[in-house]
């Protein structure tokens, strides 16, 4: 098993944290703040969009790594791979905007914890069948 279809959205994932990354530095430039958001809402919404990122995406590919090491259909990862991509991105395009309008964060965290509850149960899944 080479873990194709994982490594393929682990790629892409990693390219938007490194994205996610850049815009908290480029505020850290623009406004001379070297750690954390120093009490500035602009920067605070950057690291925030990054940290939420990077308390996300590890668990993802960890399900979606075991998931596909178990067998799951390539299409069902295909999906899986794809809602966590939108939601990542719909999430984090939320807060670099600063917009009021809550349809991003919501739609982005929707579809994160979809997927990660649809890792969740398939995996308990998988190691129930292989208790019995």
């Amino acid at each position: 098993m080479t873990l194709q279809i994982t490594a393929f959205y682990a790629g892409l994932l990693t390219l938007w944290l490194v994205f996610l990354s850049a815009a908290v530095i480029m505020r850290r430039r623009r406004l001379a703040v070297s750690l954390g958001h120093g009490g500035n809402d602009t920067l605070l919404h950057a690291v925030r969009a990054h940290g939420n990122a990077v308390e996300t995406v590890p668990l993802a590919l960890v399900g979606m790594a075991l998931s596909e090491t178990l067998g799951t259909p390539g299409w069902l990862l295909h999906l899986l791979g794809i809602g966590l991509m939108v939601g990542r991105v719909a999430h984090g395009a939320h807060f670099l905007s600063e917009r009021e309008d809550l349809t991003l964060r919501t739609l982005g965290m929707g579809l994160t914890l979809f997927v990660l509850s649809l890792l969740g149960v398939g995996l308990i899944g998988h190691g129930l069948a292989d208790m019995g």
